[in-house]
């Protein structure tokens, strides 16, 4: 079967034209277990494999260059490729933030990261940093694009001025419906950077097209970009499931089907789906809540029995790519737990990605008023919607000219 769909790094192999402006510059590049051609060749070896490529580094984001590490703060070491010999330089780990000795290394940084299409997950933070570092370094940074396999709806509210952090790279709603190369342009555009970006665009990627609505089902596998990250449905609902994190719910970590379910022991999941779709019936469109049992071998409640549901976003029949709103559904559970046990121990208070001082689930939202929704027994479903739907509709405006697909 011949692919209707080529990834940047796909594009870039095949074409020396694309690599001619590559020559004699030392080339690094920033990866991760999905970072994969076609074939399923990790993009380090295929680079390696070319004449006319100087590779110098690898740099790893979070969960490292082979997406070893499995969970948020669990540091990658730096360390030398014992197959090409290059230095593997660590952007989770002593730092975030590419040090100077790390600039030296290179001319041209290859960004080449599968991304789920939401604020939180830290890789778009990773890319923030680097093209910041590039216009300081007087360096380039080439992005190789990849599908956002969530697709372009946007949701959510907008990070507020003043909760920037490492899962809040700038003032985007949870899920933003742009490619890695779209948000490089957002970002140089944004923060007014003087810096060589290029984008290799993809060629006939489809975002609106069933049944991927995203991701290009049946012409490329999935290979997870990080440990929690198994499948579509999880990528579908992750705007949503992310905010668990914030919570003292299990999101799942511990199942075979992590960020995709969610429960606890002390909760009674047959109520809560009746509670929410009592409350805002609207909100649970596009997918199927089902109740389930779970016992997450780790993480948290390890070893015991969860009463909880999981969001069924794969069969077509059940599955509306427009009409799935994950970030309201789950925090529609919040609300209908609220009401069902006023006194629910539900946020977590613990460090998030170095964050001390403020609550995992505002810096997760990007700022308190999510969490203050929820806890507020006055406020509706439509308060939130009151809040939010300015914040999608100027995002969907404002991001219009970093289109690269249409």
């Amino acid at each position: 079967m011949t692919a209707s769909i080529r990834f940047g790094l796909d594009r870039l192999l095949a074409d020396p034209a694309l690599r001619r402006p590559l020559a004699g510059r030392r080339v690094a590049l920033l990866a991760h277990p999905a970072s994969v051609t076609r074939d399923l060749t990790h993009s380090l070896d295929a680079l390696a494999a070319l004449p006319d490529i100087r590779l110098s580094a690898a740099f790893g984001p979070q969960h490292g260059l082979r997406g070893d590490k499995q969970d948020n703060m669990v540091e990658s070491p730096d360390f030398i490729d014992p197959l090409h010999g290059i230095p593997v330089f660590s952007l989770y780990g002593e730092v975030r933030r590419p040090t100077d000795a790390m600039m030296d290394s290179f001319d041209v940084l290859l960004v080449d990261l599968q991304d789920l299409g939401c604020r939180i997950y830290t890789f778009i933070t990773t890319l923030r940093y680097v093209l910041e570092a590039a216009a300081r370094h007087g360096k380039a940074v080439w992005v190789l694009d990849r599908p956002n396999p969530a697709g372009r709806p946007a949701e959510g509210l907008a990070l507020r001025p003043g909760w920037e952090s490492f899962v809040g790279a700038g003032p985007l709603p949870m899920r933003h419906g742009l490619t890695m190369g779209e948000l490089a342009r957002w970002f140089v555009a944004t923060l007014r950077l003087d810096v060589e970006c290029e984008v290799i665009a993809m060629d006939g990627w489809q975002p609106d097209a069933a049944p991927g609505h995203g991701w290009p089902l049946g012409e490329r596998s999935w290979v997870n970009p990080s440990p929690n990250a198994p499948n579509l449905s999880m990528a579908r609902a992750y705007a949503g499931t992310v905010m668990l994190e914030g919570t003292t719910l299990s999101e799942g970590r511990g199942t075979t089907r992590p960020l995709e379910l969610f429960g606890a022991p002390d909760i009674d999941a047959r109520a809560l789906r009746a509670e929410m779709q009592r409350l805002a019936p609207h909100w649970l469109a596009g997918c199927v809540l089902r109740e389930c049992w779970f016992e997450p071998t780790f993480h948290k409640h390890a070893g015991k029995l969860c009463s909880g549901l999981q969001i069924h976003v794969e069969d077509p029949m059940h599955y509306g790519h427009a009409a799935f709103r994950p970030w309201r559904l789950q925090a529609l559970a919040f609300k209908a737990l609220r009401r069902l046990q006023p006194d629910y121990p539900l946020w977590r208070d613990f460090p998030y990605e170095y964050e001390h001082d403020r609550l995992a689930i505002d810096l997760i939202n990007g700022s308190e008023l999510l969490r203050q929704w929820v806890d507020d027994p006055a406020a509706t479903p439509a308060d939130l919607d009151a809040l939010t739907v300015p914040d999608e509709t100027a995002w969907t405006a404002a991001r219009e000219a970093f289109l690269l697909y249409r």
